[in-house]
């Protein structure tokens, strides 16, 4: 294909240099946006007055026709385009003559590509966004079918205190809905037209910023022609958003591997979502869960190579923005790709109550609330701190429970025990009387529900 930018150069660009410049292969999926930005620049240019309105139906009727035949798979593009910019306007001179060269008037292709990839991202990030709620309806679902389940809560991968599951899983809710906010926060500052600040400088002609950007859905428009051509902080922004999106995947990702181990057995993974061994006939393997916590690491690369590659760049543009697209859009793929897996698996997997209601038992974890029985009684806290250790020292040492031991030897550790510590200690109690806000109490779970369930209601996605 013929360079648009051809008359400067007295010879041709190398094949070696070509490749290696050329990002078609990269910015190809933005064939939409660049066509519907062209569309609104096109539309402007008539309105003031800069294009005929033969040129300007013209360029919409081979614009749209362009569209429609990628869309169809009927027109290809082409390997040997620069970039989706230049493809796109090569084959509408290619169609309508003149006209279609008049469309790169008042325009550059550094303000062209800042508004195709804005285009892009806010597109990108509102399918991420209604991934995020097909997986936070998922955890609504198990959370609502399970707040009578209960099992321990760990601190440092010890147990610690009994939950119920329901709360343990809207918590992964809070971190969840905190990322949609994240991305909606980051268009919001996003949403603003870069162009017509065309190279750097803006143009001799007399344009109007502000019907292209009304026109393509932005809020307004860049205020400086430089910033507007060089900014990419909305990258940063989304991958930052991303890689926290995958750091709670990866999280989740690690408690679903260990719940479904032997070692816990706390939930069964859907045959679907697990995978076996190619030796061992008994195994079911978690790999779903496990490449989510795997590529998170691979967002998190796209994150600093894009920082790095930004971070010594002069104003205005620089090739090197270039890196851009295939940082963001690996890592929006990559999440999408994650969020379509996880969303199933977690609304598929089965909690196994019992293993669960058991692991509470034997962990102690009412230990606590024994404490807090006695000082309830009288008893300073650090007394009945210690008290309470060194009984379940003694309960370790004897292989039982603090629900084993007997009213005559609570007694003999001291008077204020009576019939009522076995109530105290009892687990389900034990959950109940976490009545303060956000805890693991049922008004508290079901308070958590509702909002939830408000939060996904004013979702628009």
């Amino acid at each position: 294909m013929e360079k648009l930018w051809a008359g400067r150069a007295q010879a041709a660009t190398s094949k070696i240099a070509d490749d290696f410049n050329s990002s078609i292969h990269i910015d190809c999926r933005m064939y939409r946006q660049d066509i519907t930005g062209s569309l609104a620049h096109a539309a402007m240019l008539a309105a003031q007055g800069i294009l005929s309105k033969a040129d300007l139906d013209a360029i919409t009727t081979g614009l749209e026709g362009i569209l429609a035949d990628l869309d169809s798979g009927a027109l290809a593009i082409d390997p040997t385009a620069e970039d989706i910019h230049m493809f796109v306007e090569a084959e509408l001179t290619k169609r309508v003559g003149d006209a279609g060269k008049r469309l790169h008037t008042a325009r550059s292709r550094n303000d062209q590509v800042a508004t195709d990839l804005r285009l892009y991202l806010r597109d990108a990030c509102a399918g991420l966004q209604g991934q995020l709620k097909e997986l936070l309806e998922a955890i609504y679902e198990q959370a609502r079918a399970n707040q009578d389940v209960i099992l321990p809560g760990y601190t440092h991968l010890q147990r610690a205190q009994p939950v119920c599951f329901a709360h343990h899983l809207l918590a992964w809710a809070a971190m969840l809905q905190r990322d949609v906010t994240r991305l909606q926060d980051a268009v919001a500052r996003m949403n603003y037209s870069p162009l017509g600040s065309c190279a750097l400088a803006g143009t001799t002609y007399n344009t109007d910023r502000t019907m292209t950007a009304v026109a393509l859905g932005f809020d307004g428009v860049c205020g400086n022609s430089m910033d507007g051509v060089s900014d990419r902080d909305f990258c940063v922004e989304i991958l930052s958003a991303l890689a926290l999106v995958m750091m709670h995947l990866s999280r989740f990702s690690e408690e679903i591997i260990l719940w479904s181990s032997w070692e816990f057995k706390f939930v069964e993974l859907d045959d679907g979502f697990t995978t076996g061994s190619s030796i061992m006939p008994q195994k079911k393997n978690p790999d779903m869960a496990e490449l989510v916590r795997g590529k998170t690491g691979r967002v998190y690369g796209d994150l600093m190579g894009t920082l790095t590659m930004l971070k010594g760049l002069p104003l205005a543009y620089n090739k090197d923005m270039q890196e851009d697209k295939e940082a963001i859009f690996d890592a929006i793929d990559t999440v999408s790709q994650c969020l379509g897996v996880f969303a199933p698996m977690v609304r598929t997997m089965k909690p196994l109550k019992a293993n669960m209601h058991a692991a509470a038992q034997k962990g102690f974890i009412n230990a606590t609330d024994l404490a807090d029985y006695l000082t309830c009684k009288g008893m300073p806290f650090r007394s009945a701190y210690k008290l309470t250790g060194q009984l379940v020292a003694k309960c370790i040492a004897e292989g039982k429970v603090l629900e084993d031991v007997t009213l005559t030897e609570y007694k003999a550790l001291s008077e204020l025990f009576d019939e009522d510590v076995y109530e105290a200690i009892d687990l389900a109690a034990c959950v109940a009387r976490r009545t303060s806000e956000g805890g693991t109490g049922p008004a508290s779970v079901t308070a958590q529900l509702q909002q939830l369930e408000a939060f996904l209601a004013k979702m628009c996605v």
